[in-house]
């Protein structure tokens, strides 16, 4: 294995895969012919060098795009990082729609061509509901409608859980600080989140567990919910209880006893729901497991079924190759929505929207949003954007969605599931044990990681850098995600984690 990489034709730097020592010469091709290259000083494991000297506010090319500019003149062999590297991003931009659909089209279509005859015959093993929707799961939910209930709501899942059976997997609780005390938008996301969550079709039954004097209370909430099968969600208001566990561990029992009938059944992948978010990143996610989720995202669309990206801020620097993506026009101004809206939410709170990289992002490699973003995005495949989401609101448009939902780890998963993701992929690396409402598959991309943390990652992109095709683990991660959609457990769930965060904006009372 090469101890480096150069992403793209015009890129200007290339990436350590392993750390290139001080005085390693490598050849590399720069404009057509072989250069070699001495490294002026270390380069860490996915941090960049560059290959060409890059004068002085000239522009840093990774992925065959700009990641930013120079602070000063660098030197070919030279470390590139946030030392001597700057965001070229400013504040609100103007955009137009450019749009590349018939090369996206292109891309699909040899994709889909590529699998048509598996296309036909590929089936999970799901739970179909009721109402045309199917679920990955079929565990017994409890949604609080207020902080205030979130113990009662967790020792009532302990008890409830002696009476699992049959098909049932597990009684859940959900608790959060929210439902009261808040105004505006953040009521209204509250609700429309807890909402959400009630309707998704993992749980095969729910129990909607509210104090009584919230702003969120049940009577409220309801409007939210919709038309709902009484045999599949029960209320109760804890105020009007002389003993709120008791008498909800009882209307478990008969949720149990109805989810207990339905069995898992052969399903049409066309009707799996994906969400895509990354968080942790080094300077392999934009190589390895990101490209390897765009090529999963790709290979589900094309057998007709659906995937959610979000993080929004994590698109700064990159949303133009999403826009540009756009199916039509009126997408495309959906989408200019979607970043102008987070970046007028960054300046209201007097933030700069471009000091997104976190430190352990930087130490991985990481060295501007930019950076970051191009990597993100390539989560997103070749396909074009088929819808466009506010956040609450919930899917109905196979192929590409774009979800708005801010970088926070736990509020994009929950909000991924939300709207409507059977399952989340997690691309990190440098590892996280969280999980969400849904199952949630943390793919390393890098070895290393895998290896030390096996109790954390489900799957190794990193064999991408060692002696995997992109194609070989596309399939093998598409065939890995219809396993968890059929029942098995990623170690989120092995562990009993099961997170939700609701995006905060406003005011507390």
């Amino acid at each position: 294995m090469q101890n480096f990489l150069k992403i793209n034709d015009n890129d200007n730097v290339v990436v350590a895969l392993n750390a290139i020592p001080q005085g390693e010469t490598i050849t590399v091709e720069v404009s057509g012919a072989d250069v070699r290259i001495t490294a002026q000083e270390e380069i860490p494991a996915g941090h960049k060098m560059a290959v060409c000297p890059i004068p002085a506010g000239g522009e840093v090319i990774k992925y065959g795009y700009r990641i930013g500019n120079a602070k000063e003149d660098i030197p070919a062999g030279a470390w590139i990082h946030t030392h001597n590297v700057g965001t070229a991003l400013g504040d609100l931009l103007e955009y137009s729609y450019d749009p590349v659909a018939a090369v996206a089209e292109a891309q699909n279509a040899a994709e889909g061509a590529a699998v048509k005859d598996a296309a036909e015959d590929v089936t999970f093993m799901g739970f179909g509901r009721p109402d045309g929707k199917v679920g990955v799961r079929n565990e017994i939910w409890i949604i609080p409608t207020v902080g205030c209930v979130n113990n009662v709501a967790t020792a009532i899942a302990k008890q409830a859980n002696a009476f699992v059976k049959g098909t049932v997997e597990e009684v859940i609780a959900f608790p959060h600080p929210y439902g009261c005390s808040q105004m505006g938008d953040d009521q209204e996301h509250t609700r429309a989140i807890l909402a959400d969550l009630i309707n998704h079709p993992n749980a095969g039954g729910v129990l909607v567990l509210g104090l009584g004097c919230e702003n969120s209370n049940i009577d409220v909430l309801k409007p939210y919910i919709g038309d709902y099968d009484e045999n599949r969600v029960k209320f109760l208001v804890a105020q009007e209880s002389e003993d709120e566990i008791a008498d909800a561990v009882e209307l478990i029992k008969g949720l149990i006893d109805y989810a207990a009938g339905f069995e898992r059944e052969p399903i049409s992948v066309s009707k799996l729901v994906i969400g895509m978010k990354c968080g942790g990143s080094d300077g392999l996610s934009g190589i390895t497991a990101n490209p390897l989720v765009g090529r999963f995202s790709d290979l589900l669309i094309s057998r007709g079924g659906t995937t959610i990206l979000t993080e929004v801020p994590e698109m700064f620097g990159a949303e133009t190759i999403l826009m540009n993506r756009c199916a039509n026009e009126e997408l495309f101004h959906k989408t200019v929505d979607l970043i102008n809206d987070f970046k007028n939410y960054f300046k209201s709170h007097n933030q700069t929207i471009y000091e997104n990289p976190s430190p352990g992002n930087k130490k991985g490699g990481i060295s501007t949003l930019e950076d970051k973003s191009l990597g993100c995005t390539q989560k997103s495949g070749s396909a074009l954007v088929r819808g466009v989401l506010q956040y609450g609101e919930r899917v109905q448009t196979p192929g590409l969605n774009l979800l708005s939902a801010p970088g926070n780890d736990l509020v994009a998963a929950t909000a991924l599931a939300a709207a409507g993701a059977h399952i989340v992929l997690f691309t990190t690396g440098r590892g996280t044990p969280f999980a969400s409402p849904v199952p949630t598959v943390k793919i390393s991309t890098n070895s290393r990681l895998a290896n030390k943390k096996a109790n954390w990652i489900d799957f190794n992109a990193g064999v991408l850098v060692e002696d995997k095709s992109m194609a070989e683990e596309a399939q093998h991660l598409f065939d890995y995600v219809v396993e968890v959609a059929s029942g098995r457990q990623v170690c989120s769930e092995a562990a009993g984690f099961h997170d939700m965060a609701i995006f905060k904006q406003g005011v507390t009372l």
